[in-house]
């Protein structure tokens, strides 16, 4: 009985002492195991200046360092993932409220970092390469947008869009900016452009070259530059705009210099008075939207059409009910009148792309726009 009881103890023990060994060889096995601490996960995409980025999944914490791109934000419903901006993003009102990371050509990596954000969105034709670098150090990742005219304005909200996981958003908005400017040329395809010069600043005289966007957004609002300059500000001076002659000047407020400037003040500067569009009043004065690559730009093509070509924009009189022929006047009663044609209706305003009040917004030291 004893040998017995002993041989059972002696199997009883090989099996604890196997079933043991079995336990530490699986616990070992899932401490080298990837499974039992799992990475984060991220997402490889390549931004507009080439860079592959790898953003983290998903991204809820998001810092703007350009103006343009926290109107972007806003524009597609991403407002409350934006945990921090620069002094100078201030459209709409609420993103003043926001955490500020100091100005676009010089911000607080610090500030940034204690931000804790998935991703820092740039723009390649404001913030600089040595900001990007120090990101990367801190192992922050960063994308950077590059639209050069309005449909690369469209196409890299979308792209943005789908980088921040909300490529429905990115879709409706680029589509919505896509709508109201073909209807925007169509109303303009009859009207011949009317000649600008786009004042940046006036003294020195600073407009836009060719290959911005600005430049083309006047072009969708019925308008050519009388600036034929490769380069994107360009410095003129007054005896070639004498001997250009623009049909209008246009202004954007949002410019210090240019805030207070009026077509009064202006002709009392010393020269102006030989620029025709001074002598005939020919001003016009359009929103900052226009100095922004951000949905919002539309908007601001729109003003400054109906300012070039009025006419185009002449308001549909209201029909008078042909049952009643009391309502109508005199001459119409005469059956054998033509009805003169209804003017073309205006288009209709921007409802997911207008958010508030203009913005008044100067980068000294910096490009010449706000971007």
């Amino acid at each position: 009985m004893k040998e017995f009881s002993s041989k059972r103890f002696g199997i009883a023990s090989a099996a604890a002492i196997t079933a043991l060994l079995s336990g530490a060889a699986v616990l070992q096995a899932q401490s080298a195991s990837p499974l039992s601490s799992p990475s984060p996960l991220y997402r490889e995409v390549i931004d507009e200046t080439g860079r592959t980025v790898r953003v983290p999944q998903p991204v809820n914490r998001i810092v703007s360092l350009a103006p343009s791109l926290t109107e972007t934000l806003y524009a597609l419903g991403l407002q409350d993932h934006l945990v921090g901006d620069t002094v100078y993003c201030d459209y709409p009102a609420d993103a003043q409220k926001k955490a500020k990371v100091g100005d676009t050509i010089n911000p607080s990596l610090e500030q940034i970092a204690v931000l804790h954000p998935d991703l820092v969105i740039v723009t390649k034709g404001l913030n600089h390469l040595e900001t990007v670098q120090g990101l990367d150090n801190l192992g922050i990742s960063s994308y950077a947008t590059d639209p050069h005219n309005v449909s690369e304005i469209a196409s890299s909200t979308k792209k943005l869009a789908d980088v921040l996981g909300a490529p429905e958003a990115g879709v409706t908005v680029a589509a919505e900016m896509e709508h109201h400017l073909a209807e925007l040329q169509q109303h303009l395809a009859s009207s011949s452009p009317k000649r600008v010069l786009f004042i940046v600043w006036h003294q020195p005289l600073i407009s836009v070259g060719k290959h911005t966007f600005i430049a083309d957004a006047l072009r969708l609002a019925g308008a050519v530059s009388i600036v034929d300059s490769e380069q994107d500000w360009p410095h003129m001076s007054l005896e070639e705009v004498a001997r250009l002659q623009p049909d209008y000047l246009v202004f954007s407020p949002s410019h210090s210099d240019a805030a207070g400037l009026t077509v009064d003040t202006l002709a009392t500067l010393p020269g102006w008075n030989i620029v025709d569009a001074v002598t005939n009043r020919h001003f016009a004065v359009i929103s900052d939207a226009v100095n922004r690559p951000a949905p919002r730009i539309v908007s601001a093509i729109e003003d400054l059409a109906r300012q070039l070509h009025p006419d185009v924009f002449v308001e549909r009189p209201e029909k008078l009910d042909e049952r009643n022929p009391k309502e109508k006047p005199e001459k119409e009663k005469d059956k054998n009148e033509k009805a003169a044609p209804a003017p073309v209706p205006p288009p209709s305003r921007l409802s997911l792309l207008s958010f508030g009040p203009q913005c008044q917004t100067a980068i000294l030291g910096g490009c010449a726009c706000a971007r």
